[in-house]
């Protein structure tokens, strides 16, 4: 009985391990990341709510969670984050929300280029004359709802 009971509990744990891994692997395989597993170009993700703008983290104050680093402006914006990283991370993975609603594409981001909306935080492309912000804002119930359907089929 004993060896049954240590069998169950040994498979179990294993069981739960490759589980955080899958977890783990999978926000890294979809996640806008550089080369380091570093989000958000190094933004810190809390600024944009405590501050209402974007700011540039510190490279000495970083915090990692399911394989993805984030940096921080401020060692209260890390313990911010550390508490409750769901509120801060960026929708759709840190990729544009606008190209995740209108073609499901993984397009990267200008970090500075962001919304808050309903408590989450949207990050959108911004570069040659191109502010998908602005595109976003005109439609954004129908490319939200888009975005959302489309980030599911990502990451499942």
């Amino acid at each position: 009985m004993k060896k049954l009971f240590s069998l169950l509990l040994a498979s179990a744990l294993t069981i739960s391990i490759a589980s955080a891994q899958t977890a783990t692997d999978l926000h890294k395989k979809h996640y806008n990341l550089d080369s380091e597993g570093l989000a958000i170009k190094g933004y810190d993700p809390v600024s944009y709510f405590t501050n209402k703008k974007a700011q540039e983290g510190k490279k000495d104050i970083t915090l990692t969670t399911e394989g993805i680093t984030y940096r921080f402006a401020t060692t209260q914006d890390r313990d911010l984050f550390k508490a409750n990283p769901a509120k801060y991370q960026p929708q759709y993975g840190g990729w544009c929300a606008y190209a995740m609603g209108a073609t499901g594409e993984k397009v990267d981001i200008d970090p500075g280029t962001f919304k808050l909306l309903d408590g989450k935080l949207y990050l959108f492309y911004n570069k040659f004359f191109n502010n998908t912000k602005k595109t976003w804002d005109k439609d954004e119930a129908n490319l939200k709802c888009k975005a959302d359907a489309n980030w599911d089929k990502i990451i499942k």
